[in-house]
């Protein structure tokens, strides 16, 4: 089920989009997120500060960021990656479901 994408900018995914966003893990120094897409399912607007992604498969990603920028990405099962802080709106643009672990240290 896809989240309304009229969310205000800079919110909490978890907030705005508990169908895709889930909490696994959360403590003072780190805060651990489950990130599940179906096939063609479209997240609301959002922000994460920087963060680490750990792709559990492979992903077919569009990110739309507010000045109307698009960046699809294709990242194979098992990539890891470095994200700097962002807002943006994502989406899975394959025919596929994926999954990705975010791990957001609190520092």
């Amino acid at each position: 089920m896809s989240a309304q994408s009229n969310v205000g900018v800079g919110q909490d995914p978890v907030q705005v989009d508990a169908n895709h966003y889930a909490v696994e893990f959360e403590n003072e120094k780190v805060r651990v997120l489950r990130v599940r897409y179906g096939p063609h399912e479209k997240s609301a607007m959002h922000a994460h500060p920087g963060c680490v992604a750990v792709f559990l498969t492979a992903a077919a990603g569009r990110f739309t960021f507010p000045d109307g920028k698009v960046e699809d990405i294709d990242v194979p099962a098992g990539h890891a990656m470095h994200m700097d802080p962002t807002v943006h709106e994502p989406e899975n643009r394959g025919a596929e479901p994926f999954e990705v672990v975010l791990v957001e240290p609190k520092f």
